[in-house]
C-alpha cells in the first residue's frame, strides 16, 4: 500500500504517519525529518534547506525530489510506504508517478489529508517551538508557511480529487481519535479499490 499524508505544519502527520506505518508494517518517509537531518549534519545541501526553512519558505524541489528519489529505490519500500512531506505540489506530484513508473512500482493507492484550522495550527506550533527550541517556529515565520503551504498544496489536494484518491479527514481531537478515523478511511477507500 501506497499513502501520502498530507496537511499543513502542525497538522500532527508525523504522529500520525509514525502510527499508521506501524499499523500497516510499511516505512514511514519524512522528507522533514530528512532535512532536518541534512541540517544538522551541515551538509551542502542542508545548509540550503536551513536558510529556506529559517525563512519559512519551502526547501528546493530539487533538495526534496533528490532525498525521496534515493528513499524509494530501497528495498524496505517495495510493499508499500507512507510519504509525509512529499509532494508539496503537483509538480512533485507529476514527478513521485514518474520516479514509480521508472521504479517498475504502482501509483499510490489513497491520499489522507489531516484538515486543521489555521488559528489551531498556530497554537500547535507555537508550543512546539518553545518545547523543542526549533528556530523555525516564530509566530511570523509560522503564518509565513501556512500562507506558502495554501498556496501551493492547494492545487494538489485537487489533483487528488480528480483521480478519486483523496481522503480528508480532521485532524483535530486526540490523537487514538485522529488515528481511528484515518484508519477507516483508508481501509474502507483500499477495500473498495478494484483488484
Amino acid at each position: 500500500m501506497k499513502i501520502v499524508l498530507l496537511g499543513a505544519p502542525g497538522c500532527g502527520k508525523g504522529t500520525q504517519g509514525e502510527m499508521l506505518s506501524a499499523h500497516y508494517g510499511i516505512p514511514r518517509l519524512s522528507t522533514g525529518d530528512a532535512l532536518r537531518a541534512a541540517v544538522r549534519l551541515r551538509t551542502a545541501l542542508g545548509l540550503e534547506a536551513k536558510a529556506a526553512m529559517d525563512a519559512g519558505q519551502l526547501v528546493e524541489d530539487r533538495i526534496v525530489i533528490g532525498i525521496v528519489e534515493e528513499r524509494l529505490a530501497e528495498d524496505d519500500v517495495t510493499a508499500g510506504f507512507i510519504l509525509d512531506g512529499f509532494p508539496r505540489n503537483v509538480r512533485q506530484a507529476q514527478t513521485l508517478d514518474a520516479m514509480l513508473a521508472r521504479q517498475g512500482q504502482a501509483g499510490i493507492d489513497a491520499v489522507l489529508h489531516l484538515e486543521v484550522p489555521c488559528e489551531e495550527l498556530l497554537r500547535r506550533m507555537l508550543l512546539r517551538g518553545i518545547e523543542e527550541g526549533r528556530s523555525d517556529d516564530t509566530e511570523q515565520t509560522i503564518r509565513r508557511r501556512l500562507a506558502v503551504y495554501r498556496t501551493e498544496t492547494g492545487p494538489l489536494l485537487a489533483y487528488y480529487r480528480e483521480q478519486g484518491k483523496l481522503l480528508t479527514r480532521s485532524g483535530c481531537g486526540s490523537v487514538i481519535e485522529v488515528f481511528g478515523s484515518a484508519v477507516s478511511a483508508v481501509d474502507g477507500f483500499v477495500a473498495a479499490l478494484p483488484l
